[in-house]
């Protein structure tokens, strides 16, 4: 299983020590680093600023959310990058939710699935650079229809150094992880276990299924984000990944529409993860982090004594997870990685 290195998206400002820990995952041969955004720091910046310093690890977004930039424009971003880094750009995408996508981007979000696939299309197509890129689909047109009358078809003036960049699909529910196998080269999960890999395993089966799919399942890489952290308390290891489980389960999403909450449910942890919602959503926070079980931290992460989770990572290695993604600061990425070696 290969490892991974994820800076997230910022909290108040950047992360401290973040040029460190980059430079630390390349020197202890991480496959790849990625960022992320969401409503703050973007994904791009800091990917080109603290990659700059590397030779050699993959630099990958993860992710950056579609209602944020047209699908052009993203392919000259794809592009660039690639280009700045050698040929070692990873372009991760994802939809995000209706709260953000209609909130913060002003953005339609309805019919996300079609809409991402149209998205997707024309990203390759710009990078391919093969032809003009002209497009007409229900969410997208190249050139505009309506407009002046005065679009036309453009091709990017700058060659590629790859014509086929791999893509990677941010995804939770089961349609949209059938389709990062159809037409993805991966697929990031947010909140994986073991427990739930039958199921997902399910789904990325019906996409590489599909005629067309890009990959086969030993090409797809699955690069799942879990905390691993080493401490010889469980619980005091359990109480550090607590806050962020209530935020993401409680309040990254609308009542009715919370993909992150689903996740759990489907977990078996439906009747807990609607206590934590209520709770956050009521402003009791401390109150929704007090209701999370330990056992939900250690479905979805790798925590407690080395030996405790050497023992439990042999369960990931069996899951459709290829890459683990680790997150934390330099000293934090060289003690996971001497006990995950």
């Amino acid at each position: 299983m290969k490892l991974g290195y994820h800076l997230g998206y910022w909290s108040s400002g950047p992360p401290p020590g973040a040029a460190e820990a980059v430079a630390t995952a390349e020197e202890l041969g991480f496959e790849t680093v990625w960022t992320a955004e969401s409503y703050g720091s973007d994904a791009l910046t800091p990917l080109a600023w603290w990659g700059a310093a590397t030779t050699r690890i993959k630099l990958g977004t993860g992710l950056i959310q579609m209602a944020a930039r047209t699908p052009t424009a993203v392919g000259m971003s794809a592009q660039t990058m690639d280009h700045l880094s050698g040929g070692r750009f990873v372009l991760g995408l994802g939809v995000s939710g209706p709260q953000v996508v209609e909130g913060w981007y002003g953005q339609p979000y309805a019919r996300p699935l079609a809409r991402t696939r149209e998205y997707i299309e024309i990203v390759r197509r710009v990078v391919a650079r093969e032809e003009p890129v002209t497009f007409d689909g229900d969410f997208y047109q190249l050139p505009l229809q309506g407009g002046t009358g005065l679009g036309k078809p453009l091709k990017s003036t700058v060659h590629p150094l790859r014509r086929d960049i791999p893509i990677y699909l941010g995804a939770e529910g089961p349609k949209n992880v059938a389709l990062a196998a159809e037409i993805c080269e991966g697929w990031i999960p947010l909140f994986f276990s073991p427990a739930s890999d039958g199921f997902y395993r399910a789904a990325l089966e019906e996409g590489f299924a599909r005629p067309g799919a890009r990959c086969k399942p030993e090409d797809f890489d699955v690069a799942a984000s879990v905390p691993v952290i080493v401490h010889d308390d469980v619980e005091q290891a359990a109480a550090l990944i607590k806050p962020s489980l209530a935020l993401y389960i409680g309040g990254m999403g609308a009542k009715q529409v919370n993909f992150h909450r689903d996740v759990f449910a489907r977990m078996g942890y439906a009747d807990v993860a609607d206590k934590v919602q209520d709770l956050y959503l009521e402003g009791r926070k401390e109150e929704a982090v007090a209701a999370i079980p330990t056992s939900l931290v250690e479905d979805t992460s790798l925590i407690g004594p080395p030996e405790k989770i050497r023992e439990e990572l042999a369960r990931w290695e069996e899951t459709v997870v290829t890459t683990l993604l680790l997150r934390g600061d330099a000293a934090a990425l060289r003690r996971i990685a001497a006990v995950l070696s």
